[in-house]
């Protein structure tokens, strides 16, 4: 079964791509984060948003400590 869910971004803007490949392989999501399992393109509306993003470290160690 095929199911979708929404999907809350970080980030205020607009998609400009999406990972067509996800669609035949969305093991990508897991196995290739950082490279080829993107999700989307986005251009953002205010760029200093990216200044309140965690690293991936940063959020590793926050689940790691089971912080929401």
């Amino acid at each position: 079964v095929k199911a979708t869910s929404p999907y809350y971004a970080p980030l205020s803007g607009k998609v400009v791509e999406v990972n067509k490949d996800l669609e035949a392989s969305p093991e990508l999501l897991n196995k290739d984060p950082y490279g080829k399992g993107w999700i989307i393109k986005i251009e953002p509306v205010d760029p200093r948003e990216y200044e309140s993003l965690l690293t991936p470290e940063a959020y590793a160690e926050k689940i790691q400590k089971g912080v929401h």
